[in-house]
């Protein structure tokens, strides 16, 4: 298990990359000293793959979890779908304790992170990201937010979750045309950043592309490297953390303009 750091001080979190991680999921909540009742948010994707066990490994551990189910894709991440899972954490009598787990990719962990963002004026939350693009981007350095018509991510937060769970095992069952979208985003911090990974890339693209996982495992600890370090110098976006929207911009925009779904932004 590869382990990075997220900024300093107390707010400090980790982001935990391996496989077979899920199954730790308890023990790892565990260890973050929050409440007992929680909440894991998932899609009608994930949920059936990966629900199951992640409720499994927070009740053996003691937790009282209870499992939200939005819709999948981009279009779940709305102010409706928002005030839905609000009415269900109060149903369920969440407390400033309490906490949300983000079991999904990158528009569960951003809708997710925005109810515990909101929630009570703010709760813990865990992501555990089952997409590429979720594990070396969406899930890290705490921007979450839902869309408006007008446009995306348009209605948010800077809240940063307390744990990052990477379990390499679940990009086994992500279709290709999402893993390659992943992999712009991987590409995207040799680019901005490090041109001795961008090599590196080049020369590994097989085994990537294999999802080989010890290759895989080194990949997605650099890019979380690469944005935690950005993250610890411009934490808001007010300068340098604009560099991480290289190629997002454009991609946006193209979501946006063909109604999401399309065409994604990878």
């Amino acid at each position: 298990m590869r382990t990075v750091t997220v900024l300093p001080g107390p707010r400090s979190y980790r982001i935990k990359i391996g496989t077979g991680l899920l199954d730790r999921l308890g023990h790892e909540c565990s260890d973050l000293k929050l409440g007992t009742r929680c909440a894991i948010i998932s899609d009608t994707n994930v949920q059936p793959r990966f629900g199951g066990a992640a409720q499994r490994a927070l009740t053996k551990a003691g937790f009282d979890p209870v499992v939200l189910t939005v819709p999948a894709g981009e279009r779940a991440k709305s102010l409706r779908t928002v005030e839905d899972c609000y009415n269900k954490l109060a149903a369920h009598r969440l407390e400033r304790k309490s906490f949300v787990v983000a079991l999904g990719g990158g528009v569960v962990g951003d809708l997710a992170g925005f109810v515990a963002a909101s929630y009570l004026r703010g709760i813990p939350f865990v992501q555990v990201p089952t997409t590429l693009l979720g594990q070396v981007d969406s899930s890290v350095g705490g921007k979450v937010g839902v869309n408006l018509k007008a446009g995306k991510n348009l209605v948010g937060a800077f809240h940063q979750p307390r744990l990052v769970l990477c379990d390499l095992a679940t990009l086994s069952t992500l279709p290709m045309r999402e893993y390659r979208a992943g992999l712009a985003e991987v590409i995207k911090y040799g680019i901005i950043s490090d041109a001795a990974f961008f090599r590196r890339l080049e020369r590994d693209l097989p085994q990537l592309l294999a999802r080989e996982p010890k290759t895989l495992a080194a990949i997605v600890a650099r890019c979380c490297e690469i944005k935690a370090e950005v993250v610890r110098q411009d934490e808001t976006e007010s300068g340098l953390r604009a560099i991480l929207n290289f190629g997002h911009t454009i991609g946006h925009a193209l979501e946006a303009i063909s109604h999401y779904g399309k065409y994604l932004h990878g």
